[in-house]
């Protein structure tokens, strides 16, 4: 053999070098694996994590003001809330004609629940300013078709919109992502209009209206712009631009027409005063707070969420304490804590009993004892959960077996039930097979010799326990403690029947901001922060007993 073959790669039966084929082998074994678990991967990325992120999200997620009210934020940035006076005319100007598209999409009243989290009554305000919106441009549309029938057809607008000469596509496009954003949709088709470059800068604000008319129209109620008549916004529009307008210059289409108006309006109309009009709709609207609560929620990402979860808002003024009054978070969590660990030592001290009977019993005795351990699973938990509110109300079971026994006067039977006791006492019934199977799980692999070579060398009974079979048995203590900490600290069904005032958990709380009040941003912070407890609690397990050795058996 020549010292080329010796000293040369080892190949493999197809020729290839030995490594290179045992790393094509290699990937082609992890590639199989991979599609093995490729299912269950991709449900637990759809069903678990997936939800996990958006909830993530939500805690964050604030774009519902900069894109309801786009325009308004961005003027409003350069008004200084310490003036203690409201903002000037043209934010009111601004926030007239985004107020008006976010009523036509009916956008406006979620704009108002969410500012309405953190100042009360902007809610109604939004609600009832949308209604009355149409009224400013009404009295200009009444004065001009009066003047001329003209300005009532679809057909004369846009002709004068669209002109002669070049046009500008672009302006179409920034409403056209604006009501995107708005309706949070994707919206396809052609808008059938564009304004022309002369219009534009002729008539601004009449441009800026017709085209969210326009694009809204084409779009969202699918007619043809040509065809449907404007909005009154438009008119309002038409009236500023008029104040200020040189018509000297302009013989386009609808050149008299506008001339005409132009004097029209300058005889009969007042001059178009946005903040006179929001103030005759409500006077809530100069209040300087309402405009720094919108100040302050503009960005498109917030921690208010954090901080109301926490106790705590975010103010124009920076981050406070809420009032005493307000405080409900952090007792909730506190409570939450508390009770579940209470109680997972509950389900300790009463399962390990359980589980060394089963571990020890002869087998006929002890299947029929894992049967009415396992027996709560075949129930209903609402049912379990009912059952209990019987037993323990004051007219229940357990206080009339008391009254009978004479160990509770019958004038003050025992208050169990709306409080942390019966919260307690139902979680434990419910959570007790979670603590039982992993510790007999782990005391059926402990041999009984052990005992028995303890007791030979002079253990009593207690030292033999204590310092032979409770050690081996921590494992399953372990792994019942994580699970029914776990489940407890995230249930709420059974704290909202019979935990009262009192008994409730921070999941209670948390229902009810996704199912009754939709502060979903609020339900997603402190979900996050229930998430992050309960990770930084297992943190402090696995440092201080170590999770290698939690053991279900």
């Amino acid at each position: 053999m020549s010292d080329t073959t010796q000293n040369g790669p080892m190949l493999a039966a197809d020729g290839t070098p030995l490594k290179r084929s045992l790393n094509r082998a290699l990937r082609r074994q992890k590639l199989r694996a991979l599609m093995l678990i490729a299912p269950l991967l991709i449900f637990v990325l759809v069903t678990f994590i997936a939800p996990i992120a958006d909830m993530l999200f939500r805690s964050v997620e604030n774009q519902i003001v900069s894109d309801t009210l786009p325009t308004a934020t961005e003027v409003l940035e350069d008004w200084d809330h310490t003036t203690g006076t409201p903002p000037g005319e043209e934010v009111y100007e601004a926030l007239y004609y985004d107020l008006y598209l976010a009523a036509e999409a009916r956008a406006h009243t979620r704009l108002g629940t969410r500012l309405n989290y953190e100042y009360t009554g902007v809610s109604s305000l939004f609600r009832s300013t949308g209604r009355g919106l149409e009224d400013l441009g009404e009295e200009y549309q009444d004065i001009l078709e009066d003047a001329d029938d003209s300005w009532g057809e679809g057909a004369f607008w846009y002709e004068l919109m669209t002109g002669t000469g070049d046009t500008d596509a672009s302006l179409v496009r920034e409403h056209r992502a604006r009501l995107q954003a708005l309706e949070n949709a994707r919206l396809t088709g052609d808008v059938g209009f564009a304004p022309s470059v002369e219009i534009m800068e002729l008539l601004p604000q009449t441009t800026f209206a017709y085209t969210d008319f326009a694009v809204f129209t084409a779009l969202m109620d699918e007619d043809v712009v040509a065809e449907e008549d404007p909005w009154e916004g438009v008119y309002a529009g038409l009236a500023q631009d008029l104040q200020t307008a040189d018509l000297s210059g302009y013989d386009g289409p609808g050149a008299e027409a506008l001339v005409a108006a132009q004097q029209t309006l300058a005889e009969q109309a007042e001059p178009i005063n946005y903040t006179a009009f929001f103030e005759s709709e409500d006077e809530d609207w100069l209040n300087p707070d309402i405009w720094a609560t919108i100040q302050t929620y503009s960005s498109n990402y917030t921690g208010g969420y954090f901080l109301n979860a926490v106790d705590m808002q975010l103010t124009p003024d920076g981050i406070e304490m809420r009032p005493d009054g307000q405080r409900l978070y952090m007792v909730l969590f506190q409570r939450t804590l508390f009770m579940s660990l209470t109680i997972t030592l509950s389900c300790i001290l009463l399962g390990y009993p359980v589980a060394w009977l089963l571990a020890n019993l002869p087998a006929s005795k002890a299947n029929l004892l894992m049967i009415l351990v396992l027996l709560p699973f075949w129930t209903s938990l609402l049912v379990r959960t009912s059952a209990w509110k019987v037993m323990l109300q004051q007219q229940g079971v357990i206080n009339d077996v008391l009254v009978w026994l004479g160990l509770v006067d019958d004038a003050a039977r025992l208050v169990m039930i709306n409080n942390q006791f019966g919260t307690i006492v139902a979680m434990t019934h419910i959570l007790l097979p979670f603590m039982i199977l992993p510790l007999y799980s782990v005391m059926q692999g402990i041999p009984p010799s052990y005992l028995r070579a303890a007791k030979s060398l002079g253990a009593t009974n207690w030292t033999a326990f204590w310092r032979v079979y409770f050690p081996q048995s921590v494992p399953g203590i372990g792994a019942g403690s994580i699970l029914v900490f776990i489940l407890a600290i995230g249930y709420y069904i059974t704290p909202e029947i019979v935990g009262g005032r009192t008994g409730t958990f921070i999941s209670n709380r948390i229902a009810y901001h996704i199912s009754s009040s939709l502060n979903w941003g609020l339900a997603a912070a402190l979900g996050a922060i229930l998430l992050a407890v309960v990770l930084l609690l297992y943190w402090a397990y696995d440092r201080i007993v170590g999770i290698d050795n939690v053991k279900l058996g």
